[in-house]
């Protein structure tokens, strides 16, 4: 994305999103043949965590780490969130720019890894990370760069499969040890933070898309007082 995200009123969706991509190539690529694989990957509709723990957020700037095919971003738009969406995929972005678009609202789009990002830090009220696919690297850069973003005052909400960072790599060559899990997120939060939910709960799971056979969620929703 070549606008600058921090300044100037949100992004039109009338258009697809400007290529700009900033990050990994080989990430972008496995994204997008994910993607491209399927005419649509995921339900459709709004995270049910999401839906649960913003239900009494003020709205105000938000940022979708990993933003999909638009589901979430749309769904915060029309509720009168200021969003900022990113995601590697361009494929992805194609199809949540068209999204946003048939929904008559604004998003700002932003085509990169979270890491390379660039964005203004400590400028969100909430920082929505839902199921997202970060890499871990051996200094926490992406756990660093999700609490970074969050106001003072605002709110991470970071929601993963429940027993994935247990499980053994597989033959398709995922490997949950290289992912960031909501644990290691919490390893950082210092007297900054307060913990407002971090628990087990049951996967409120949209019918159709990927992930459906998931029935579980951890849920981390972490405040930042100053």
């Amino acid at each position: 994305m070549t606008d600058d995200i921090a300044a100037g009123p949100p992004a039109s969706d009338t258009a697809p999103p400007a290529d700009g991509y900033v990050g990994d190539p080989a990430v972008r690529a496995e994204w997008d043949d994910r993607y491209a694989d399927r005419q649509q990957l995921w339900s459709g509709q709004p995270n049910g965590a999401l839906v649960a723990e913003v239900a009494g957020l003020t709205p105000g700037r938000v940022l979708d780490v990993g933003c999909g095919e638009g589901a979430d971003a749309v769904w915060l738009a029309r509720g009168g969130w200021d969003v900022t969406a990113l995601e590697v995929s361009g494929v992805a972005l194609d199809r949540a720019a068209g999204h946003a678009r048939d929904a008559g609202v604004d998003v700002r789009w932003v085509h990169a890894t979270l890491t390379d990002a660039a964005l203004p830090p400590a400028s969100f009220d909430l920082v929505s990370a839902q199921y997202p696919a970060l890499l871990r690297t051996p200094d926490a850069e992406s756990e660093r760069a999700l609490l970074a973003a969050v106001a003072v005052g605002g709110v991470l909400l970071l929601v993963h499969h429940a027993g994935m960072d247990t499980h053994q790599a597989d033959e398709s060559g995922f490997d949950p040890a290289d992912y960031v899990w909501p644990s290691m997120v919490t390893a950082l939060l210092d007297d900054d933070w307060v913990v407002e939910v971090d628990e087990q709960r049951p996967r409120v799971a949209p019918d159709g898309g990927a992930g459906a056979h998931h029935t579980d969620d951890v849920v981390l929703r972490a405040r930042r007082l100053r």
